[in-house]
């Protein structure tokens, strides 16, 4: 009873103060810094959990404590909006928790599934991966995320354009993660400890890095576009009509706007006007009385003679409903255009289908029943000089989505029009400044700069780095006026592969549980105790190793560079096939070749006769009385692969190295122990020694067969396009020119896989041995899971991404 007391108490403090830390988190500022430990407090309290009952206690608990400490404010929001008053508000947000943040409740629920039969280090990024999964599935709130709370630090925010919000969530969770170990580890000693602090401080600097080297890249001159942003600061519209009727409210609010639209025009010499969602409260363009047809044509007339474009919030109708909307307009051309607003506040601006019936209605009577749009569209801006700018309009809760600013920077949008009305956030201004901050991160994320503007704050004019160039204080009537380019920016990782952190955690987890089920039904076999001589080994002295090495760190260098070259959009290289196959060539295949041909050519057969170890290669042999050997000292890395020194009871070590796929079971065979007792980068070179291997995996059918059915369905796509039919090359060219272009398809392909692959071993190499290095006894656990996923990734993932990119 007093133990599960203590425990108690630790669960509700351990809560308590990370819920406390997150607060302090959210407020912006320096408190950005606590991203990295915010969690730890809890996460302790997840490893003090002793059954799957206590585990989601504690995370429906957190949830709680989570919007009490964060989203306080929105719960007041939320009651003072649909005037249910705040306190409950604040009620049913709590009550509510769970739903709001499932990410959550996934995260402890992975978490503990995972470190039950795999280890920490695995769970670790299990759980990060099952946290950014529901959010991309199950889209909450605001839309935000625990990474965006890194936006006061321009070096780490803008690793946002490489890996989104989520990608800095999951690295703010597993930099958590390492410092929970480190708490935990930290009666042990320095050195016990070391490991999972250095991770815990790698994950904010490599962010910086990612950070730093955006920051660092100039873009291009551009010709700018000078905007004006109303912010009249006219609020209450429900009790502005009851006292001044409907006419009355639509007068002033439109005479206000014309009145510093003229001064924006005339005095402050702007492109175009941008006015804040719904500003107009009626159908524009599409009017339901002659009053308001009047109305239409007055407000045209009026635009017209400013003789520069204006973009406002507004309504829009058709025989399935209305719409929140933005309406277009160019002088002399009245209305050219108009976005539908596309991500609808819940329970607010309309309620899910499956909701929407009477009684629901009677008690939540200011939930509206607005049609949601089909998604991002691009305008043409014109100009006075007849220059035409491409831009993306996002209104409210649009830019709270990552996906539509991507598919609008897909679309060639040169600029973002934000238009939000951010009334309810006056009496919580903490609401307005979470909400730009996520809106900025549209920027970053695809490199276009935004023009921001609210009814009541806060506008601001948004470069596409996310710094604010000119911005208002929340609740002041202001004109903002800026200027931004309007470029084709390079495209961003994120505009390339869409909001690609998600997808992928996704994909890790079905790969795990794919996994997982194939375990059950074939369990895997581990590499066998004992080598059983003779065997094959590769005889290698000093320098030998050495060059093979450096020749196959040299090739792996080399598809890294060609990897990121790919990612960074260099089209240098990856946009010719031929001079691709020409780097390839120098840069990996002539590397591995030479270093291949001298591992070969140093073969040999090892076996034990009358007490003498020979090393037999054609006719030359090589002995050695096992009595002079003293140990076997496996090699902690694997240069060139995998293999083990004989020492000897000199001192000395044999000067013939041997490279083989076990040590350890070549010392059991042979009867020699280990020369020292192993440390963590032995327990890691062990578990990779070890560690299952697939045929699967086997070099003819990843680098051979894979490419072929990559290449043959995309080289047929190539034909109907290019000639018409499947064949086309053929019928035209004949067949020497068509398998010609058949091979330089599959070469292509070749080689996209080879790179992936070493991408993919880099990875697998880097968790292992982090994995190693945090939590040695889930080291062989921890390869064998990562080998069956990287290998899942590779034979699965890239069919799956040549599915996924002929179908958008």
């Amino acid at each position: 009873m007093a133990g599960g007391a203590r425990l108690a108490r630790s669960r509700w403090s351990g809560i308590a103060l990370a819920a406390l830390l997150c607060a302090v988190y959210a407020q912006g500022g320096l408190g950005w810094v606590l991203g990295i430990v915010a969690w730890v407090p809890w996460l302790r309290t997840l490893d003090g959990e002793r059954s799957l009952r206590g585990t989601l206690l504690s995370a429906w608990a957190m949830s709680v404590g989570y919007m009490a400490a964060v989203l306080a404010w929105f719960g007041a929001a939320l009651g003072t909006y649909t005037q249910i008053g705040d306190a409950a508000g604040l009620a049913l947000l709590l009550l509510a928790a769970p739903l709001l943040q499932p990410q959550i409740l996934a995260f402890a629920l992975v978490r503990r599934l995972a470190r039950s039969q795999h280890g920490a280090a695995f769970a670790a990024v299990a759980a990060a991966a099952a946290w950014v999964a529901t959010e991309w599935m199950l889209p909450h709130g605001l839309g935000g995320t625990f990474g965006h709370g890194l936006y006061p630090s321009d070096s780490l925010r803008q690793a946002a354009a490489w890996i989104g919000g989520s990608g800095l969530t999951a690295a703010l969770l597993l930099a958590n993660e390492a410092l929970a170990t480190t708490w935990a580890h930290r009666r042990a000693g320095l050195r016990a400890a070391a490991p999972s602090l250095a991770w815990a401080l790698l994950l904010p600097l490599l962010l910086a890095a990612i950070g730093t080297l955006r920051s660092a890249h100039d873009e291009p001159p551009a010709t700018t576009v000078r905007l004006g942003l109303v912010q009249a600061n006219i609020t209450g519209y429900e009790q502005r009509r009851r006292e001044q009727g409907a006419e009355g409210v639509v007068r002033e609010v439109l005479g206000t706007h014309f009145a510093m639209s003229y001064d924006a025009i005339e005095h402050q010499q702007v492109d175009a006007v941008l006015w804040s969602e719904t500003v107009y409260p009626t159908t524009f363009g599409r009017p339901k009385s002659e009053a308001g047809a009047d109305l239409d044509a007055e407000i045209l007339a009026t635009m017209d003679a400013a003789g520069v474009p204006f973009v406002f919030g507004t309504y829009d109708r058709d025989e399935t409903g209305e719409y929140n909307a933005a309406a277009f307009v160019q002088p002399g051309a009245g209305v050219i255009g108009r976005y539908r607003k596309t991500r609808l506040f819940p329970f607010t601006e309309a309620l899910p289908a499956w909701l929407d019936v009477p009684v629901v209605r009677t008690l939540l009577p200011a939930a509206g029943q607005w049609r949601p749009g089909d998604g991002a569209r691009v305008f043409p801006l014109r100009l006075k000089n007849g220059r035409e700018v491409p831009v993306l309009p996002l209104i409210c809760l649009d830019d709270t989505d990552p996906r539509l600013a991507i598919d609008g920077a897909r679309l060639g949008a040169q600029l973002i029009l934000t238009m939000s009305n951010d009334e309810w956030f006056t009496r919580y201004p903490q609401g307005a400044a979470l909400h730009q901050a996520v809106a900025i991160f549209r920027s970053i994320e695809t490199g276009l700069p935004q023009f921001r503007v609210t009814t009541n704050g806060l506008s601001a004019v948004i470069d596409a780095r996310g710094r604010l160039l000119a911005t208002s204080r929340m609740g002041e009537r202001t004109l903002v006026i800026g200027e931004l380019p309007a470029r084709d920016p390079a495209p961003t990782l994120m505009v390339r592969w869409g909001d690609w952190v998600g997808r992928a955690a996704a994909t890790l987890l079905a790969a795990w549980a794919l996994w997982a089920a194939a375990a059950r039904i074939a369990p895997a076999r581990s590499a066998t105790a004992a080598a059983v001589l003779p065997v094959d080994v590769t005889v290698l002295s000093p320098a030998t190793r050495a060059v093979t090495a450096a020749l196959r760190l040299f090739s792996r260098g080399g598809a890294l560079a060609i990897g990121a070259a790919w990612l960074l959009g260099d089209t240098t290289i990856t946009g010719n096939t031929l001079a691709l196959l020409r780097t390839f060539v120098a840069l990996c295949l002539l590397p591995e070749v030479i270093a291949g041909a001298l591992l070969r050519s140093s073969r040999a057969r090892l076996q034990l006769q009358d007490g003498v170890l020979q090393l037999q290669r054609g006719a030359r042999t090589l002995t050695l009385p096992l009595a002079d050997i003293a140990s076997v000292a496996p090699w902690r890395l694997p240069c060139p692969a995998e293999g083990a020194s004989l020492r000897l009871h000199t001192g000395r070590t044999w000067p013939h190295r041997l490279s083989l796929r076990n040590p350890w079971a070549l010392a059991a065979a042979l009867g020699l122990p280990l020369a020292a007792a192993p440390g963590r980068l032995a327990t890691y070179a062990r578990a990779r020694a070890t560690g299952p291997r697939s045929r699967l995996g086997h070099p003819v059918l990843t680098f051979g067969l894979l490419p072929l059915l990559l290449a043959v369905p995309a080289f047929t796509l190539h034909q109907n396009i290019a000639f018409g039919s499947p064949f086309g090359e053929f019928h035209s060219f004949g067949l020497t020119a068509y398998l010609q272009a058949l091979a330089l398809w599959w070469a292509a392909w070749a080689v996209g896989v080879v790179v992936c692959s070493v991408v993919v071993r880099a990875t697998i190499e880097a968790v292992a041995a982090g994995a190693a290095l945090v939590q040695p006894e889930a080291a062989p656990a921890s390869r064998a899971t990562l080998e069956r996923l990287g290998l899942l990734i590779l034979l699965a993932g890239m069919p799956t991404w040549l599915l996924v990119r002929a179908t958008i």
